[in-house]
């Protein structure tokens, strides 16, 4: 299996190429949208603002996404990845977001040390085949000062707390997303990853 590894400019591409390769899959890191286009496994990371890497993906790798999708792809979102998958974010003002789950990337409050640095438990867990072997509280690794709000209950698979609770784990049939860091949470961002590249996988083989 090969799993794309989309160049939006921002992020650990490396640290998350060689956790997907640990667990047996090819990684491969592109800004080529023909490359993402054509694949079936995609991974979007991110870390810092929100806006920098939407404007990268705007044009030809988003319409790049959009037909993967179409075509049957899976696709992970990874922290500020996972923020550009929702409508909107207020970061730096108000910037359109992919589109592809519903909700707005809103800061989290004042009061709490920000960013939200560190690892911290998740809670609320659905059952869902993304979580398999994930166990309620596990510890999981955050770099963030703004969350999703707004999200439809259905599409929220996990959540966390740092001064409000927020969605952790989202999802929506082939789309889904972490706030967190599965590179850099150990085992459990490990459990995750695979849980991920079995499920689209088991898809790409018609199972």
């Amino acid at each position: 299996m090969r799993a794309i590894v989309i160049d939006a400019g921002v992020g650990n591409l490396g640290n998350l190429k060689r956790a997907v390769e640990s667990l047996g899959a090819e990684g491969k890191i592109t800004h080529d949208p023909a490359e993402v286009a054509s694949s079936r496994v995609l991974l979007l990371p991110g870390v810092g603002a929100f806006r920098p890497p939407r404007e990268t993906l705007r044009g030809a790798l988003e319409e790049a996404i959009d037909h993967a999708l179409e075509q049957g792809a899976w696709l992970l979102g990874i922290c500020i990845g996972f923020q550009l998958l929702f409508d909107e974010s207020e970061e730096f003002g108000l910037t359109d977001g992919l589109g592809l789950l519903s909700g707005r990337v809103e800061p989290l409050p004042t009061g709490v040390e920000l960013p939200h640095m560190g690892w911290n438990r998740l809670h609320s867990l659905s059952p869902h085949p993304l979580l398999d072997g994930i166990a309620e509280g596990s510890f999981v690794y955050f770099v963030h000062s703004f969350a999703p709000a707004g999200v439809p209950l259905e599409g929220t698979l996990a959540a966390c707390t740092h001064g409000r609770t927020f969605p952790a784990i989202c999802g929506r049939e082939r789309v889904l997303g972490t706030q967190f860091h599965p590179e850099k949470s150990g085992s459990i961002g490990l459990r995750l990853l695979r849980n991920y590249l079995e499920m689209a996988n088991g898809t790409a083989a018609g199972n």
